[in-house]
């Protein structure tokens, strides 16, 4: 009776063993992540990885993050995020203003929600019904205001106050419609000429800048693009030969050396994205999730630079510095 009774537990236990591990496991998310990016170790992403970790999330257990980076070819976006789609992916994050959202909404899915970390203009770009009520499956953050490059302009402009004649360093497939318009008029305002200098891929940088070298320009500002962002080591060495002031769009320019940046700050949105994935994967439908607009704007400047170039920075500009880099 003994040994019927242990055999009889043995085959209870090896069954209650097999009936357990038949179960299906939870389901881990993934995030898909599409930028023009060359690495996944930038402070953006590990701004937004740190955000996922704040909210709960432990990367390769309770979440999984699949990059598509196309590496400052804005054309392999479409074909990355196709990838993505492929792969499984619950949620796309958009990263690099609207090329990348663009992208993922002309091959995504409705069925799969798209995160916008640093758009545009997504309504004026045709992705969104509104900032307010999305609609759709596309959501998120906009480095957008309407203001931003005027200020950008008035920065530069307190930097050369006689200057009369400015360059404005841009790539033009990725140039939002009213950004042109926005800075013709700050510049009829503060009686200043802008003379544009483009820049469509990373081997037309080098010739922008001979040209831009050759005319006579007194300042320089970078409009945002995700490809001079990718190239930025050497749009600020190019920019540095001409010793002229130059005012960049985010702080990573002057990380690497740059001499001034003014505009939000990117990897807080990249941080406040996860938020958002957070959000979609409990429940909430991206179409009703408003898309928040910067509200801090930081002045940056780099006084090593000011004195390799032989510049000298008012100290109005010093005073409203968020941070000044000695």
């Amino acid at each position: 009776m003994a040994r019927r009774a242990f055999v009889a537990c043995s085959l209870g236990l090896l069954a209650w063993i097999i009936s357990g591990s038949a179960q299906p496991a939870t389901k881990v998310p993934r995030v898909g992540m599409l930028s023009p990016a060359s690495s996944s170790n930038t402070p953006a992403f590990e701004a937004f990885r740190r955000g996922l970790r704040d909210l709960g999330y432990e990367e390769g257990r309770t979440i999984t993050i699949e990059y598509g980076l196309a590496r400052g070819n804005l054309e392999r976006l479409p074909m990355l995020a196709g990838e993505l789609v492929r792969l499984g992916v619950d949620i796309i994050v958009t990263d690099g203003g609207s090329s990348a959202s663009a992208a993922a909404s002309s091959v995504v899915p409705p069925t799969i929600p798209v995160v916008m970390a640093t758009s545009g203009d997504p309504v004026a770009a045709g992705l969104v019904t509104s900032f307010a009520r999305p609609g759709g499956h596309i959501t998120g953050l906009s480095l957008q205001s309407p203001t931003l490059e005027s200020k950008r302009l008035d920065v530069l402009k307190a930097l050369a106050p006689r200057a009369t004649r400015m360059a404005v360093v841009l790539q033009p497939s990725s140039l939002p419609k009213t950004t042109l318009a926005d800075l013709e008029n700050a510049a009829r305002v503060l009686h200043v000429e802008l003379r544009r200098f483009d820049a469509d891929t990373p081997a037309d940088i080098d010739l922008a800048f001979r040209r831009l070298s050759a005319a006579t320009v007194e300042g320089i500002l970078c409009i945002p693009s995700a490809m001079l962002w990718n190239e930025r080591t050497r749009v600020v060495e190019l920019a540095g030969r001409t010793r002229l002031p130059a005012v960049y769009p985010e702080r990573e320019y002057v990380d690497v050396g740059g001499l001034m940046s003014y505009g939000p700050n990117v990897p807080a949105n990249f941080y406040r994205a996860a938020t958002y994935v957070d959000k979609i994967l409990k429940g909430a439908r991206p179409g009703d999730l408003p898309i928040e607009e910067p509200s801090k704007f930081e002045l940056i400047v780099n006084l090593k630079a000011a004195r390799t170039f032989g510049l000298a920075i008012p100290s109005s500009l010093l005073a409203g510095a968020d941070q000044v880099i000695e």
